[in-house]
């Protein structure tokens, strides 16, 4: 029965969400702080899940300026523990069949999001070149999910280098964003379902790096993540 209370109350907030966001987004279209607000919204969806998630945001995080947001992407829950996170004028990117999805695909476009054509790989390593442009031009931040899939159990999966060579074109800073570990926590049918944290580090400098060594900066923002994830993990189970 809290199953399907749960799965009712879930499917009704996500599609008000995705319908008053469209419309909001459509009046503000592709305003750059569309995503962030739209994301916090769902980020307040994490009681329906019976989650308790702690946000724990960098000092001075609200004067970060642009940078790339790089956060551990673990499956289908990030949408209502780690969205809460996004900050304004912060806009993600995305496949584009994420467009296909009902209801979903039209916000994610009108509020502002980038849609990367993932199976032409020449055309999605120009993005990332636009990518540092925009970055510029519109005062933005991008968040982008560097292990190009969802975990679902397997740890902090190897990074992919094109958030680091936008960060690295754009001359801006990597901002590691880390959620602990989500696999196999929540269970519908089960009214507690423990706590979550979700915490942004301190932005990492790329100036020290380039084309040349970018799998460096890659591997070192991988093992700082990996390391405060653990921490987070730890924590949480001496509570």
């Amino acid at each position: 029965m809290l199953l399907l209370l749960r799965v009712i109350a879930v499917i009704f907030a996500a599609l008000f969400i995705c319908l008053f966001g469209t419309v909001y987004s459509l009046i503000r279209f592709k305003n750059p702080s569309n995503v962030g607000v739209v994301a916090r919204w769902f980020g307040r969806l994490h009681p329906l899940f019976g989650v308790e998630v702690e946000h724990r945001f960098a000092a001075n995080a609200s004067h970060n300026g642009p940078c790339i947001y790089i956060g551990n992407h673990q499956n289908n829950y990030d949408m209502v523990t780690m969205a809460y996170m996004v900050r304004p004028r912060t806009v993600s990117v995305g496949k584009k069949s994420l467009l296909f999805i009902p209801f979903f695909g039209i916000l994610y476009w009108a509020s502002g999001n980038i849609l990367l054509d993932r199976d032409n790989k020449s055309k999605a390593h120009s993005t990332m070149g636009e990518l540092a442009k925009r970055i510029h031009q519109d005062n933005l931040s991008i968040w982008m999910f560097p292990e190009g899939t969802r975990s679902r159990g397997r740890g902090l999966l190897p990074f992919k280098t094109g958030a680091f060579h936008a960060a690295i074109a754009a001359g801006v800073p990597i901002v590691p964003v880390c959620c602990s570990n989500l696999h196999n926590k929540i269970n519908l049918n089960r009214w507690n379902n423990g706590k979550v944290i979700c915490e942004m580090l301190p932005p990492i400098e790329t100036s020290g790096y380039s084309r040349e060594n970018v799998r460096e900066l890659a591997a070192h923002c991988h093992d700082v993540m990996k390391q405060t994830i653990e921490r987070l993990d730890q924590e949480l189970a001496q509570q």
